[in-house]
């Protein structure tokens, strides 16, 4: 994929919804700088993401609240997973639910998944998700759309043969 510029990637869903209540904002506050993805490198390496070797890797674009991707993290331990989502009171919802549940194997990417997908290496990843990408019907919304030939193309490159999307 060609390099996406931060300055020209634009992001049409909302960044927030209603005002986190104290509890999320606090969480949020705590748990989400160590759980952030940083995109310093060239390219990312999992095993530093992640602390510590895991069986696999998978992607969640999108993952709203969470609640798909919390299911997996406790479900799949030994599976790294990194969540892309902008929206951040799903980032503070997915927050409650790992923390609820002791999952210690999500990392969070809250801003274009494109960013994330340019810094991760060819091959990396054993399984990615993709719920419900693109609800702009009209075709000047093509645009909005993440199901495009980039996109596709930035996914095949960091799926490994016959990895699940």
């Amino acid at each position: 994929m060609q390099n996406v510029d931060r300055e020209k990637r634009v992001l049409y869903g909302r960044r927030r919804g209603k005002a986190l209540r104290p509890g999320q904002k606090a969480l949020v506050a705590a748990e989400l700088p160590g759980l952030t993805v940083q995109l310093t490198d060239d390219e990312l390496d999992l095993k530093n993401i992640f602390g510590s070797e895991l069986r696999e890797y998978w992607l969640e674009i999108g993952f709203g609240s969470g609640e798909h991707l919390a299911w997996q993290a406790e479900h799949h331990a030994d599976i790294g997973i990194i969540g892309c989502e902008p929206f951040l009171n799903g980032v503070a919802t997915l927050l409650s639910k790992l923390k609820t549940a002791g999952s210690e194997n999500v990392r969070i990417h809250s801003e274009a998944a494109e960013l994330l997908m340019e810094k991760l290496p060819p091959a990396s990843l054993n399984r990615a998700f993709l719920l419900f990408p693109d609800p702009w019907p009209k075709s000047g919304h093509n645009k909005r759309r993440f199901v495009s030939f980039a996109n596709i193309k930035a996914l095949a490159r960091v799926l490994k043969d016959n990895a699940e999307l």
